[in-house]
Parts: structure tokens; C-alpha cells; sequence
């Protein structure tokens, strides 16, 4: 299992961002969840927003929901974080995960995924 962020960079407040993930050794499928976590300087890491690979089911951080939105392409193995309205507190590495969990489970527990990427930087900065 591999799973390759990209999309990252600088944008002023208020700007948008799109982070894609692409996942290869595995199928998404309705038994995966793929989540966004994010890990500022000196903070722990935070669950961001997660999607499940089967029926698209998503829940969101209260200090995202309404800016922020989760998709996946299952044709593509591809999961996004649309990102709008940002702010500087969102300044973070930004990081895709996923693990096999039952039907209709969600979670932003960093300890329950079992595959991470390396992550990418977005930061928010005018």
C-alpha cells in the first residue's frame, strides 16, 4: 500500500487549495477509509476530514467543516481535500491515511490507520 499527497504549497488567507492522494496496492473499496490529518509545528497531529471508499460517507473537524471538502474517484484510486477559505491556522503538513475498518465506520484516530504518506506542506501566509 502507497499513498502519495500532492498539491500543496502557499496561498494567501482566504484562497483556495486542492490536495489529492493517490493510493496504489489496493482497491478503494467500501471496506477502506481514507483520512486527511494535518500536523502543525510544535502541535499534535489532527484529524482533519475522512471519506469511506464505498458509499462516500464523510465526516468533517469542527475547524474545517463548511471550508473544507472530501471526494474520492474510485476509478482512479484518488481521494481530494478541496480547501477553501483558508486560514493561517491552517498552516500544516497535510497527510492522507487509510485502513480497513467495518461498514458505516468513520474516524479521524490517527492510531487507528494503518498506512500513511509523507505528507505535503500547505501553508497560509499573505
Amino acid at each position: 500500500v502507497q499513498l502519495v499527497e500532492s498539491g500543496g504549497g502557499l496561498v494567501q488567507p482566504g484562497g483556495s487549495l486542492r490536495l489529492s492522494c493517490a493510493a496504489s496496492g489496493f482497491t478503494l473499496n467500501s471496506y477502506y477509509v481514507i483520512a486527511w490529518f494535518r500536523q502543525a509545528p510544535g502541535k499534535e497531529r489532527e484529524g482533519v476530514s475522512c471519506i469511506r471508499g464505498g458509499d462516500g460517507g464523510s465526516y468533517y473537524a469542527d475547524s474545517v467543516q463548511g471550508r473544507f471538502t472530501i471526494s474520492r474517484d474510485n476509478g482512479k484510486n484518488m481521494v481530494y481535500l478541496q480547501m477553501s477559505n483558508l486560514k493561517p491556522e491552517d498552516t500544516a503538513v497535510y497527510y492522507c491515511a487509510t485502513g480497513q475498518f467495518p461498514d458505516d465506520y468513520l474516524t479521524l484516530t490517527d492510531y487507528e490507520y494503518d498506512y500513511w504518506g509523507q505528507g505535503t506542506q500547505v501553508t497560509v501566509s499573505s
